[in-house]
Protein backbone atom coordinates (compact mmCIF):
# COMPACT_ATOMS: atom_id res chain seq x y z
CA UNK A 1 0.00 0.00 0.00
CA UNK A 2 1.38 3.42 -1.15
CA UNK A 3 1.93 5.25 1.72
CA UNK A 4 -0.02 8.95 2.23
CA UNK A 5 1.33 11.94 4.04
CA UNK A 6 -0.53 14.52 5.87
CA UNK A 7 0.52 17.91 5.12
CA UNK A 8 -1.16 20.85 6.85
CA UNK A 9 -4.40 22.75 6.28
CA UNK A 10 -3.10 25.81 4.67
CA UNK A 11 0.44 24.62 3.30
CA UNK A 12 1.80 27.15 0.92
CA UNK A 13 1.97 24.87 -2.38
CA UNK A 14 3.57 27.01 -4.75
CA UNK A 15 6.76 27.68 -7.00
CA UNK A 16 9.69 29.84 -7.40
CA UNK A 17 11.54 31.93 -9.58
CA UNK A 18 13.94 35.34 -9.44
CA UNK A 19 13.50 38.40 -11.50
CA UNK A 20 17.15 38.39 -12.84
CA UNK A 21 16.20 34.70 -14.55
CA UNK A 22 13.24 35.01 -15.83
CA UNK A 23 11.78 38.84 -16.19
CA UNK A 24 13.45 40.17 -18.73
CA UNK A 25 12.99 44.07 -19.98
CA UNK A 26 16.35 44.89 -18.59
CA UNK A 27 16.22 48.29 -20.26
CA UNK A 28 12.73 49.10 -20.02
CA UNK A 29 10.30 50.95 -17.57
CA UNK A 30 13.18 52.64 -16.14
CA UNK A 31 15.48 49.81 -15.06
CA UNK A 32 19.06 50.35 -14.13
CA UNK A 33 21.35 47.52 -15.16
CA UNK A 34 22.40 44.60 -12.29
CA UNK A 35 24.94 42.06 -11.43
CA UNK A 36 23.13 39.41 -13.67
CA UNK A 37 23.08 41.69 -16.50
CA UNK A 38 27.08 41.85 -17.25
CA UNK A 39 27.08 37.53 -16.88
CA UNK A 40 27.37 36.18 -19.63
CA UNK A 41 25.40 32.31 -20.63
CA UNK A 42 27.93 29.26 -20.99
CA UNK A 43 29.69 27.63 -19.21
CA UNK A 44 32.12 30.65 -18.80
CA UNK A 45 29.97 32.15 -16.37
CA UNK A 46 31.51 29.92 -13.54
CA UNK A 47 34.82 31.08 -14.27
CA UNK A 48 34.04 34.50 -13.87
CA UNK A 49 32.37 34.25 -10.74
CA UNK A 50 35.47 32.94 -8.98
CA UNK A 51 38.27 34.82 -9.85
CA UNK A 52 39.58 38.13 -9.34
CA UNK A 53 39.30 41.31 -11.76
CA UNK A 54 36.19 40.71 -13.18
CA UNK A 55 35.34 44.49 -14.94
CA UNK A 56 31.30 44.01 -15.33
CA UNK A 57 31.17 44.89 -18.49
CA UNK A 58 29.24 43.66 -21.17
CA UNK A 59 31.00 43.05 -24.70
CA UNK A 60 28.26 41.10 -27.28
CA UNK A 61 30.63 40.71 -29.71
CA UNK A 62 31.99 38.34 -27.64
CA UNK A 63 29.28 36.97 -24.95
CA UNK A 64 25.59 36.13 -25.25
CA UNK A 65 23.61 37.48 -22.01
CA UNK A 66 20.45 35.58 -21.90
CA UNK A 67 19.02 37.47 -18.51
CA UNK A 68 18.07 40.31 -20.62
CA UNK A 69 15.45 38.93 -22.30
CA UNK A 70 14.87 35.92 -19.21
CA UNK A 71 11.89 34.34 -20.33
CA UNK A 72 10.29 37.72 -21.05
CA UNK A 73 7.64 37.81 -17.67
CA UNK A 74 8.05 41.52 -18.12
CA UNK A 75 5.34 41.43 -20.96
CA UNK A 76 4.18 37.90 -20.36
CA UNK A 77 3.42 37.94 -16.45
CA UNK A 78 -0.31 37.56 -17.20
CA UNK A 79 -0.40 34.52 -19.28
CA UNK A 80 2.38 32.72 -16.71
CA UNK A 81 -0.04 33.45 -13.19
CA UNK A 82 -2.89 32.21 -15.10
CA UNK A 83 -0.70 29.07 -16.09
CA UNK A 84 0.19 28.97 -11.85
CA UNK A 85 -3.24 29.19 -10.90
CA UNK A 86 -4.42 26.58 -13.28
CA UNK A 87 -1.93 24.44 -11.36
CA UNK A 88 -3.28 25.45 -8.30
CA UNK A 89 -0.44 27.62 -6.75
CA UNK A 90 -1.25 28.70 -3.14
CA UNK A 91 1.79 31.41 -3.41
CA UNK A 92 4.41 32.28 -5.83
CA UNK A 93 7.84 33.37 -5.08
CA UNK A 94 9.12 36.06 -7.28
CA UNK A 95 11.76 38.49 -6.35
CA UNK A 96 12.02 42.43 -7.09
CA UNK A 97 14.88 43.42 -9.07
CA UNK A 98 16.37 46.05 -6.95
CA UNK A 99 17.06 48.25 -10.10
CA UNK A 100 14.09 48.01 -11.52
CA UNK A 101 12.84 50.70 -8.10
CA UNK A 102 16.19 52.34 -7.80
CA UNK A 103 17.95 52.50 -11.02
CA UNK A 104 21.48 53.16 -10.06
CA UNK A 105 20.87 51.76 -5.79
CA UNK A 106 21.81 55.49 -4.96
CA UNK A 107 19.09 57.80 -5.73
CA UNK A 108 16.73 59.35 -3.35
CA UNK A 109 13.39 59.14 -5.30
CA UNK A 110 12.50 55.81 -6.73
CA UNK A 111 11.31 54.94 -10.25
CA UNK A 112 7.41 55.03 -10.72
CA UNK A 113 7.27 52.72 -13.80
CA UNK A 114 9.41 49.39 -11.43
CA UNK A 115 7.25 50.22 -8.98
CA UNK A 116 3.81 50.01 -11.02
CA UNK A 117 5.02 47.09 -12.80
CA UNK A 118 5.16 45.35 -9.09
CA UNK A 119 1.62 46.61 -8.67
CA UNK A 120 0.56 45.11 -11.90
CA UNK A 121 2.16 41.28 -11.12
CA UNK A 122 0.51 41.31 -7.37
CA UNK A 123 -2.67 42.66 -7.93
CA UNK A 124 -2.66 39.77 -11.22
CA UNK A 125 -1.35 37.31 -8.17
CA UNK A 126 -4.25 38.34 -5.96
CA UNK A 127 -6.77 37.73 -8.45
CA UNK A 128 -6.06 33.99 -8.69
CA UNK A 129 -5.69 34.48 -4.54
CA UNK A 130 -2.30 33.31 -4.88
CA UNK A 131 -0.07 34.96 -2.27
CA UNK A 132 3.43 36.57 -2.88
CA UNK A 133 6.23 35.25 -1.47
CA UNK A 134 8.84 38.33 -1.89
CA UNK A 135 12.94 38.18 -1.93
CA UNK A 136 14.22 41.59 -1.64
CA UNK A 137 17.93 40.93 -2.85
CA UNK A 138 18.55 37.65 -4.94
CA UNK A 139 21.42 38.01 -6.88
CA UNK A 140 20.21 41.41 -8.20
CA UNK A 141 22.72 43.95 -7.01
CA UNK A 142 22.72 47.21 -8.83
CA UNK A 143 25.53 47.82 -11.20
CA UNK A 144 26.39 51.44 -10.13
CA UNK A 145 26.73 50.14 -6.80
CA UNK A 146 29.08 47.39 -7.38
CA UNK A 147 31.17 49.71 -10.03
CA UNK A 148 31.29 52.80 -7.82
CA UNK A 149 31.11 51.20 -4.22
CA UNK A 150 32.78 47.79 -4.28
CA UNK A 151 29.41 46.21 -3.52
CA UNK A 152 28.71 44.84 0.01
CA UNK A 153 32.01 45.69 0.95
CA UNK A 154 30.59 48.78 1.51
CA UNK A 155 28.68 50.21 4.50
CA UNK A 156 27.15 52.71 2.41
CA UNK A 157 25.49 49.99 0.36
CA UNK A 158 23.23 49.12 4.15
CA UNK A 159 22.04 52.62 3.72
CA UNK A 160 20.58 52.07 0.07
CA UNK A 161 19.23 48.85 0.80
CA UNK A 162 17.41 50.43 3.77
CA UNK A 163 15.81 53.70 1.55
CA UNK A 164 14.86 50.46 -0.71
CA UNK A 165 13.07 48.22 1.59
CA UNK A 166 11.31 51.04 3.18
CA UNK A 167 10.27 52.22 -0.28
CA UNK A 168 8.97 48.59 -1.42
CA UNK A 169 7.53 47.83 2.02
CA UNK A 170 5.45 51.35 2.11
CA UNK A 171 3.87 50.69 -1.54
CA UNK A 172 3.05 47.16 -1.25
CA UNK A 173 1.65 47.17 2.86
CA UNK A 174 -1.60 45.73 1.37
CA UNK A 175 -0.53 42.98 -0.92
CA UNK A 176 2.62 41.46 0.17
CA UNK A 177 2.62 39.81 3.82
CA UNK A 178 5.55 37.75 3.26
CA UNK A 179 9.40 38.76 2.76
CA UNK A 180 12.74 37.10 2.31
CA UNK A 181 15.34 39.37 2.93
CA UNK A 182 19.02 38.21 1.03
CA UNK A 183 18.67 34.79 -0.94
CA UNK A 184 21.21 32.09 -0.14
CA UNK A 185 22.90 34.25 1.61
CA UNK A 186 25.65 32.03 3.43
CA UNK A 187 26.60 31.10 -0.10
CA UNK A 188 28.37 34.44 -0.02
CA UNK A 189 32.04 33.21 1.19
CA UNK A 190 31.92 30.62 -1.86
CA UNK A 191 30.79 32.79 -4.90
CA UNK A 192 30.89 36.39 -3.21
CA UNK A 193 30.25 37.94 -6.95
CA UNK A 194 26.88 36.66 -7.03
CA UNK A 195 25.15 37.48 -2.89
CA UNK A 196 27.84 40.84 -2.04
CA UNK A 197 28.65 41.82 -5.46
CA UNK A 198 32.01 42.19 -5.77
CA UNK A 199 34.86 39.57 -7.40
CA UNK A 200 37.64 39.17 -4.47
CA UNK A 201 40.66 41.05 -4.69
CA UNK A 202 42.89 38.06 -4.11
CA UNK A 203 42.46 34.79 -3.10
CA UNK A 204 44.19 35.77 0.51
CA UNK A 205 41.45 38.29 1.31
CA UNK A 206 38.52 36.13 -0.02
CA UNK A 207 37.32 35.25 3.29
CA UNK A 208 38.01 38.96 5.18
CA UNK A 209 36.11 40.67 2.24
CA UNK A 210 33.77 38.24 2.04
CA UNK A 211 32.79 38.27 5.97
CA UNK A 212 33.00 41.76 5.70
CA UNK A 213 30.32 42.36 3.18
CA UNK A 214 27.97 39.48 5.04
CA UNK A 215 27.97 41.73 8.46
CA UNK A 216 27.08 44.47 6.46
CA UNK A 217 23.69 42.46 4.97
CA UNK A 218 23.18 41.38 8.52
CA UNK A 219 22.72 44.60 9.83
CA UNK A 220 20.55 45.58 6.11
CA UNK A 221 18.42 42.59 7.37
CA UNK A 222 17.87 43.14 10.61
CA UNK A 223 16.51 46.56 9.98
CA UNK A 224 14.50 45.12 7.13
CA UNK A 225 13.40 43.00 9.59
CA UNK A 226 12.12 45.82 12.16
CA UNK A 227 10.80 48.27 8.82
CA UNK A 228 8.42 45.10 8.27
CA UNK A 229 7.16 44.91 11.13
CA UNK A 230 6.40 48.68 11.55
CA UNK A 231 5.55 49.66 8.04
CA UNK A 232 3.38 45.61 7.93
CA UNK A 233 2.17 44.98 11.71
CA UNK A 234 1.09 41.45 9.91
CA UNK A 235 4.54 40.77 7.64
CA UNK A 236 6.31 37.85 8.06
CA UNK A 237 10.47 38.02 7.49
CA UNK A 238 12.18 35.16 6.69
CA UNK A 239 16.20 34.87 6.07
CA UNK A 240 16.69 32.84 3.20
CA UNK A 241 20.28 29.74 3.58
CA UNK A 242 21.20 27.43 0.93
CA UNK A 243 21.39 24.38 3.10
CA UNK A 244 23.41 20.94 2.24
CA UNK A 245 23.57 18.49 5.21
CA UNK A 246 27.69 17.74 5.70
CA UNK A 247 27.84 13.42 5.88
CA UNK A 248 31.58 12.36 7.04
CA UNK A 249 32.77 10.39 4.42
CA UNK A 250 33.57 7.20 6.74
CA UNK A 251 33.19 6.62 10.76
CA UNK A 252 37.26 7.70 10.82
CA UNK A 253 36.68 10.13 13.99
CA UNK A 254 38.87 13.03 12.27
CA UNK A 255 36.35 13.17 9.36
CA UNK A 256 33.25 13.30 11.56
CA UNK A 257 35.02 16.19 12.97
CA UNK A 258 35.73 18.00 9.99
CA UNK A 259 32.31 17.20 9.00
CA UNK A 260 30.68 19.08 11.82
CA UNK A 261 32.95 22.04 11.34
CA UNK A 262 32.17 22.63 7.65
CA UNK A 263 28.31 21.97 8.56
CA UNK A 264 28.29 24.76 11.05
CA UNK A 265 30.24 26.98 9.17
CA UNK A 266 28.55 26.83 5.84
CA UNK A 267 24.54 25.63 7.58
CA UNK A 268 24.48 27.40 10.93
CA UNK A 269 26.36 30.52 10.76
CA UNK A 270 24.52 33.11 8.59
CA UNK A 271 21.18 31.38 10.38
CA UNK A 272 22.67 31.57 14.59
CA UNK A 273 22.56 35.57 13.45
CA UNK A 274 19.19 36.15 11.63
CA UNK A 275 17.59 33.50 14.10
CA UNK A 276 19.52 33.95 17.39
CA UNK A 277 20.37 37.68 16.67
CA UNK A 278 24.31 37.12 17.76
CA UNK A 279 27.56 35.74 16.00
CA UNK A 280 27.58 32.64 17.27
CA UNK A 281 30.81 31.01 19.81
CA UNK A 282 32.56 28.79 17.37
CA UNK A 283 32.86 31.64 14.53
CA UNK A 284 35.52 33.53 17.09
CA UNK A 285 38.28 30.62 16.43
CA UNK A 286 37.57 30.62 12.64
CA UNK A 287 38.03 34.32 12.36
CA UNK A 288 41.26 33.99 14.81
CA UNK A 289 42.83 31.22 12.65
CA UNK A 290 41.74 33.06 9.16
CA UNK A 291 42.77 36.53 10.59
CA UNK A 292 39.63 38.02 9.49
CA UNK A 293 38.81 41.37 11.82
CA UNK A 294 34.85 42.32 11.06
CA UNK A 295 34.84 46.33 11.28
CA UNK A 296 31.52 46.87 13.26
CA UNK A 297 30.28 50.43 14.07
CA UNK A 298 28.19 51.11 17.20
CA UNK A 299 24.87 49.79 17.73
CA UNK A 300 25.51 46.87 15.11
CA UNK A 301 25.30 44.03 17.14
CA UNK A 302 22.15 45.65 19.44
CA UNK A 303 20.60 45.87 15.55
CA UNK A 304 21.41 42.37 14.57
CA UNK A 305 19.78 41.46 17.96
CA UNK A 306 16.48 43.14 17.39
CA UNK A 307 15.59 42.37 13.98
CA UNK A 308 15.98 38.26 14.70
CA UNK A 309 13.23 36.77 11.83
CA UNK A 310 10.47 35.55 12.04
CA UNK A 311 10.86 32.13 10.02
CA UNK A 312 13.85 30.16 7.91
CA UNK A 313 13.38 29.68 4.42
CA UNK A 314 15.96 27.37 2.32
CA UNK A 315 16.89 25.89 -0.47
CA UNK A 316 18.27 22.52 -1.20
CA UNK A 317 19.31 20.62 -3.99
CA UNK A 318 22.23 18.62 -2.74
CA UNK A 319 23.98 17.15 0.11
CA UNK A 320 27.64 17.13 0.96
CA UNK A 321 30.00 14.15 1.73
CA UNK A 322 33.34 15.32 2.91
CA UNK A 323 36.70 14.69 4.72
CA UNK A 324 39.75 16.50 6.21
CA UNK A 325 42.54 15.29 3.86
CA UNK A 326 41.43 15.03 -0.12
CA UNK A 327 42.81 14.75 -3.75
CA UNK A 328 42.02 16.72 -6.42
CA UNK A 329 40.77 13.97 -7.95
CA UNK A 330 38.70 12.94 -5.04
CA UNK A 331 36.73 16.38 -4.89
CA UNK A 332 33.49 16.19 -6.43
CA UNK A 333 32.96 18.00 -9.74
CA UNK A 334 29.11 18.62 -9.52
CA UNK A 335 28.12 19.84 -6.38
CA UNK A 336 28.94 23.71 -6.28
CA UNK A 337 28.98 23.24 -2.72
CA UNK A 338 32.56 21.05 -2.95
CA UNK A 339 33.08 17.38 -1.18
CA UNK A 340 34.15 13.82 -2.35
CA UNK A 341 31.31 11.95 -4.26
CA UNK A 342 29.16 10.00 -2.76
CA UNK A 343 29.27 6.38 -3.86
CA UNK A 344 25.82 5.99 -2.56
CA UNK A 345 24.14 8.43 -4.78
CA UNK A 346 23.32 9.38 -8.63
CA UNK A 347 23.94 12.83 -10.18
CA UNK A 348 22.17 15.22 -12.27
CA UNK A 349 22.91 15.57 -16.11
CA UNK A 350 24.99 19.23 -14.49
CA UNK A 351 26.37 16.45 -11.60
CA UNK A 352 24.39 17.43 -8.71
CA UNK A 353 23.88 14.63 -6.58
CA UNK A 354 20.92 13.43 -5.90
CA UNK A 355 19.55 13.11 -2.18
CA UNK A 356 16.05 13.07 -1.03
CA UNK A 357 16.69 11.42 2.34
CA UNK A 358 19.32 14.83 3.21
CA UNK A 359 16.03 16.70 2.80
CA UNK A 360 14.94 15.00 5.84
CA UNK A 361 17.95 15.93 7.40
CA UNK A 362 17.84 19.13 6.78
CA UNK A 363 14.60 19.69 7.82
CA UNK A 364 15.26 18.06 11.44
CA UNK A 365 18.40 19.82 11.94
CA UNK A 366 17.22 23.22 11.21
CA UNK A 367 13.90 22.52 13.05
CA UNK A 368 16.04 21.00 16.00
CA UNK A 369 18.46 23.80 16.14
CA UNK A 370 15.65 26.82 15.84
CA UNK A 371 12.33 25.43 16.24
CA UNK A 372 11.11 28.32 14.01
CA UNK A 373 8.48 27.31 10.79
CA UNK A 374 10.73 26.49 7.94
CA UNK A 375 9.49 26.84 4.55
CA UNK A 376 12.08 25.04 1.44
CA UNK A 377 11.89 27.86 -1.34
CA UNK A 378 14.11 25.96 -3.65
CA UNK A 379 14.05 22.71 -4.49
CA UNK A 380 14.52 20.93 -8.33
CA UNK A 381 16.20 19.07 -11.19
CA UNK A 382 17.95 21.23 -14.03
CA UNK A 383 17.70 18.67 -16.30
CA UNK A 384 17.29 18.33 -20.53
CA UNK A 385 14.12 18.02 -21.94
CA UNK A 386 12.68 16.56 -25.24
CA UNK A 387 9.97 17.97 -27.29
CA UNK A 388 8.13 15.58 -28.76
CA UNK A 389 6.86 15.42 -31.97
CA UNK A 390 3.08 16.45 -30.65
CA UNK A 391 4.86 19.35 -28.24
CA UNK A 392 4.51 17.11 -24.93
CA UNK A 393 7.21 16.83 -22.90
CA UNK A 394 7.29 13.37 -21.00
CA UNK A 395 9.61 14.06 -17.84
CA UNK A 396 8.91 11.49 -15.61
CA UNK A 397 12.56 11.93 -14.24
CA UNK A 398 11.58 14.86 -12.73
CA UNK A 399 8.24 13.79 -11.51
CA UNK A 400 10.38 11.20 -9.78
CA UNK A 401 12.76 13.88 -8.09
CA UNK A 402 10.24 16.18 -6.97
CA UNK A 403 8.17 13.23 -5.61
CA UNK A 404 10.54 11.85 -3.54
CA UNK A 405 11.56 15.32 -2.30
CA UNK A 406 8.09 15.45 -1.02
CA UNK A 407 7.65 12.47 0.81
CA UNK A 408 10.86 13.43 2.51
CA UNK A 409 8.84 16.77 3.43
CA UNK A 410 6.04 14.35 4.48
CA UNK A 411 8.47 12.23 7.11
CA UNK A 412 10.08 14.94 8.34
CA UNK A 413 6.63 16.70 9.30
CA UNK A 414 5.96 13.38 11.17
CA UNK A 415 9.20 13.77 12.69
CA UNK A 416 7.53 17.03 14.38
CA UNK A 417 9.18 19.76 11.69
CA UNK A 418 6.99 22.75 11.57
CA UNK A 419 6.75 22.97 7.95
CA UNK A 420 4.27 25.04 6.33
CA UNK A 421 5.34 25.96 2.41
CA UNK A 422 7.00 24.19 -0.72
CA UNK A 423 8.06 26.11 -3.60
CA UNK A 424 9.86 24.20 -5.93
CA UNK A 425 12.43 25.90 -8.10
CA UNK A 426 12.19 27.16 -11.84
CA UNK A 427 8.50 26.39 -12.02
CA UNK A 428 8.60 27.58 -15.37
CA UNK A 429 11.85 26.93 -17.48
CA UNK A 430 14.39 30.16 -16.73
CA UNK A 431 17.73 31.00 -16.99
CA UNK A 432 20.15 29.02 -15.02
CA UNK A 433 21.86 30.93 -12.69
CA UNK A 434 25.04 29.04 -12.65
CA UNK A 435 25.43 28.54 -16.25
CA UNK A 436 23.41 31.25 -17.79
CA UNK A 437 21.82 27.87 -19.68
CA UNK A 438 18.12 27.54 -20.81
CA UNK A 439 18.83 23.76 -21.89
CA UNK A 440 19.33 23.29 -17.80
CA UNK A 441 15.35 23.18 -17.33
CA UNK A 442 13.70 23.01 -14.11
CA UNK A 443 10.09 24.09 -15.14
CA UNK A 444 6.72 22.44 -15.35
CA UNK A 445 5.91 24.56 -18.10
CA UNK A 446 7.98 24.48 -21.48
CA UNK A 447 9.35 27.52 -22.93
CA UNK A 448 10.49 27.67 -26.49
CA UNK A 449 13.60 29.56 -26.26
CA UNK A 450 17.58 28.26 -26.66
CA UNK A 451 21.10 28.87 -25.05
CA UNK A 452 21.72 31.17 -27.96
CA UNK A 453 18.20 33.11 -27.20
CA UNK A 454 16.30 31.46 -30.30
CA UNK A 455 12.78 30.51 -30.07
CA UNK A 456 9.42 31.65 -30.01
CA UNK A 457 8.94 31.65 -26.18
CA UNK A 458 5.06 29.93 -26.49
CA UNK A 459 4.87 28.32 -23.26
CA UNK A 460 3.71 24.72 -23.13
CA UNK A 461 2.88 22.34 -20.23
CA UNK A 462 4.98 19.83 -19.36
CA UNK A 463 3.91 16.06 -18.14
CA UNK A 464 4.68 17.50 -14.38
CA UNK A 465 2.31 20.26 -14.93
CA UNK A 466 -0.50 17.81 -14.50
CA UNK A 467 0.91 15.68 -11.87
CA UNK A 468 1.82 18.89 -9.72
CA UNK A 469 -1.69 20.19 -10.03
CA UNK A 470 -3.19 16.91 -8.44
CA UNK A 471 -0.19 17.12 -5.53
CA UNK A 472 -1.64 20.89 -5.03
CA UNK A 473 -5.21 19.65 -5.11
CA UNK A 474 -4.95 16.84 -3.13
CA UNK A 475 -2.70 18.84 -0.43
CA UNK A 476 0.10 15.94 -0.97
CA UNK A 477 -1.56 12.60 -0.43
CA UNK A 478 -1.39 11.73 -3.68
CA UNK A 479 1.94 11.87 -5.12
Amino acid sequence: MTKKYEFPKGFLWGGATAANQFEGGYDEGGRGLNLADVLPGGKSRLKLLSQSGFDFEIDKEKYVYPNHLGIDFYHRYKEDIALFAEMGFKTFRMSIAWSRIFPNGDELEPNEEGLAFYDRVFDELHKYGIEPLVTLAHYETPLHLIKEYGGWKNRKLVEFFDRYVETVFTRYKDKVKYWLTFNEINGATHMPLFGLGFSATSDELRLQESFQGLHHQFVASAKAVQLAHEIIPDSQVGCMLIYAPVYSYDSNPENAMHALEESRLFNNFCGDIHVRGEYPKFSHRFFKENLIQIEMEDGDLEMIKEGTVDFISFSYYMSRTDKKHKTPEEIGQGNLIGGVKNPFLEASDWGWEIDPEGLRVALNELYDRYQLPLIVVENGLGAYDKVEEDGSVHDDYRIDYLRSHIKAMGEAIEDGVELFGYTSWGCIDLVSASTGEMSKRYGYIYVDLDDEGNGTLARSKKKSFHWYQNVIKTNGEEL
